[in-house]
């Protein structure tokens, strides 16, 4: 694959010059790929155009509280000397973990801008960066205080290469607006405050993702809005979010019963 290919992919799926577009990808399974990563962030820069706004998650699950993170090979003993010494979130330095080489490599382009959320941060370069970044509350970090209600609010659109539901961000701004959610952990993260290394506590809603999936099924199926085809050999999908985030809403509230006490 090269450039022209994946745009000429990206044209076809139905992405637009001038969208707003949140991408969750998969390098391995599109296919090789001239130049990798770097071709295929430049591929959607491409396809969005000038006028367009780009925007991955930058999550970097690092910096989490040990005792929210709960790794098995960590003992709680230990859990202070971490809160210590974990470096302070920096968006101009903070790798990414789990999001994936394009999404890493994006967050480090010129003109790339990120947001203050030390764990679940978004990365975005366009016209409307600013403006998709500009909010992100600690205790809110992908609800009506995150990017992912600026991006819906902004007519955003969500672009999945190679992955399915389960990786649509989207979905938990969903979740959010269902009221399905109940249950808050305690988790905190090394921030700078006035210049200076401080470690930051805080609360959050317990999100899920378990059924994604099934809610991905049936928003095809019964609105018919979502555009599938191939990126290389990656099966992508490309959803308006607005509409998937009002049907989700609903879904959720039918289908995540009050007696299910993981969301209690």
């Amino acid at each position: 694959m090269t450039r022209d290919d994946i745009v000429g992919d990206l044209r076809a799926l139905g992405v637009r010059e001038g969208m707003v577009l949140l991408v969750h990808v998969s390098m391995s399974r599109i296919g090789p790929v001239v130049g990798g990563e770097q071709t295929m962030a430049e591929a959607l820069l491409e396809a969005v155009g000038e006028t367009g706004t780009l925007v991955m998650p930058s999550q970097s699950w690092q910096l989490c509280d040990p005792a929210y993170l709960a790794d098995s090979s960590v003992s709680s003993a230990q859990w202070p000397t971490i809160r210590g010494n974990l470096p302070a979130y920096d968006p101009a330095v903070t790798p990414t973990r789990t999001m994936g080489r394009t999404a890493e490599l994006f967050r480090t382009m010129p003109e790339v801008l990120r947001s203050s959320h030390p764990h679940r941060s978004f990365a975005a370069r366009g016209p409307l960066a600013e403006r998709v970044l500009a909010v992100h509350d600690l205790d809110d970090p992908v609800g009506e205080r995150s990017p992912l209600s600026a991006i819906e609010a902004c007519n955003g659109w969500s672009l999945l290469i190679g992955v399915g539901y389960e990786k649509c961000t989207m979905l938990h701004l969903a979740e959010h607006r269902s009221g399905t959610l109940r249950r808050v952990v305690r988790n905190g993260a090394p921030l700078l405050v006035d210049g200076r290394r401080r470690w930051v506590a805080f609360d959050e809603h317990i999100v899920h993702d378990e059924d994604f999936p099934d809610v991905g099924r049936a928003f095809a199926q019964e609105t018919g809005l979502e555009r599938s085809g191939h990126v290389g050999s990656a099966v992508s999908r490309l959803v308006p979010d607005s509409e998937l985030v009002r049907f989700a809403s609903a879904w959720f509230r039918r289908h995540r019963m009050p007696s299910a006490g993981a969301y209690q």
